[in-house]
């Protein structure tokens, strides 16, 4: 079996291929979406072909850049487009390429990669954990009214904060500038968020809004007109009104296009998609139950390909030392680093000290951006603890300012 790059003249043949895989066929949409495959980027997919030269897997990356804690961006290859002809199934190939993958981008100077999983149990064995997470909440339209604020005062009456800003409706065609710079801002400060190239936008290649699919996009301004947040949204025939993605970094933003999507008339029930974890929404509501929390899943996966320079790409909260004892199956490699932190800079050298904690690189992978706590893959049998202390140590330094989201699609 061979593995190559491929060429700009193989960009069908690979389109065919990954297709076919999953028992597709090219011309059929994708939920709404465009034409994902037109964002590929040639230099950075693969083939595996047979001694005959027949194309039996496929397997790519897009260029991203990731935000990690402490609002570092940092480039991050998207794994996408993984699949084998169901004739080829069970030979390696899938393992042959994945092994391809891994050794390129660690050749190109890579340190991470990122993807999000068909099925959550094809990538932990190549050294990916899930890092990021995300739900759906579904509000009935006549349970949908907003709490007041309530003021902390000595009557701890409820006082209104009104919102200094406007909500405009328009339609996804006359607003393609607008949702390209609001969520580049929204992606830099939000910790697990990925880049959008302009090429994504300007293709359409994605889910919506990014898509060409008819949607309203509801555009709120903050005091001086500047667009400083988004929701994206359609209504179907039974009058469910479901928001693709609603974009700002500012809480109160946030409550102002939810407040206007739940507010919409002729509407039986909202559905808001990619709900980030310990969203305050639910809470806003005047009938906390009438929030119903669905769908709630992984969504990126992250794979350190070399462990120091991930870890001192951070940003770090708490100050303090850990061992760490790695094992990368996969790649047959095992390592000991001790990660120092002070100030919020991280140092991390190979060591012979005694291990805080013994982990497999996907469990790092899954700590890594703040979004699961290390002593919650100890209570599970992921991680080992040396000693007592180790737990609640490794809490405390991987935390991150805010919960890690990731919403973009690829």
């Amino acid at each position: 079996m061979e593995i190559r790059p491929t060429t700009d003249e193989d960009l069908d043949v690979f389109v065919d291929t990954v297709h076919a895989a999953f028992g597709r066929f090219p011309e059929t949409p994708v939920e709404g979406g465009g034409l994902w495959w037109s964002a590929l980027e040639t230099d950075r997919c693969l083939l595996a072909l047979t001694a005959e030269g027949r194309p039996v897997g496929t397997a790519a990356t897009h260029s991203f850049e990731l935000t990690l804690p402490g609002e570092t961006l940092v480039p991050a290859p998207g794994v996408t487009a993984v699949g084998v002809l169901p004739s080829h199934r069970r030979r390696g190939v899938l393992r042959a390429m994945m092994r391809h993958q891994l050794t390129d981008l660690r050749g190109r100077g890579e340190f991470l990669s990122v993807l999000l999983a068909s099925q959550a149990t094809i990538y932990g064995r190549f050294g990916y954990g899930p890092a990021t997470y995300t739900a759906q909440l579904t509000v009935p339209r006549h349970r949908a009214d907003l709490a007041l604020p309530r003021s902390r005062g000595a009557a701890d009456t409820p006082v209104a904060r009104p919102d200094q800003g406007s909500v405009e409706v328009l339609r996804r065609a006359e607003c393609d500038t607008i949702l390209e710079d609001v969520y580049d801002r929204y992606r830099r400060a939000q910790p697990g968020a990925l880049s959008r190239p302009h090429r994504w936008w300007a293709l359409r290649a994605g889910r919506p809004p990014i898509s060409p699919a008819p949607r309203y996009v509801a555009v709120h301004r903050g005091t001086d007109g500047v667009p400083d947040g988004y929701a994206s949204y359609s209504i179907d025939d039974s009058g469910t009104l479901t928001v693709d993605e609603t974009i700002t970094g500012d809480d109160a933003v946030f409550t102002a296009l939810a407040r206007f999507v739940l507010g919409h008339d002729l509407v039986s029930q909202v559905v808001f998609k990619h709900v980030p974890p310990q969203h305050p929404l639910r809470w806003q509501l005047a009938d906390y139950r009438a929030g119903e929390v669905s769908g709630d899943m992984d969504w990126l996966w992250v794979r350190l390909l070399d462990v120091p320079r991930a870890l001192t790409a951070r940003g770090w909260f708490t100050d303090g030392e850990l061992v760490l004892d790695v094992e990368d199956p996969f790649l047959g490699e095992q390592a000991r680093y001790l990660l120092t932190v002070q100030d919020g800079k991280a140092d991390c050298v190979p060591t012979d000290r005694e291990p805080d904690l013994s982990l497999d690189v996907s469990d790092l992978g899954s700590v890594y951006l703040g979004g699961t706590a290390p002593s919650t893959l100890v209570r599970a049998g992921h991680i080992r603890a040396h000693h007592p202390d180790a737990a609640a140590l490794a809490d405390a330094l991987f935390r991150a300012d805010r919960p890690p989201h990731c919403l973009h699609w690829f």
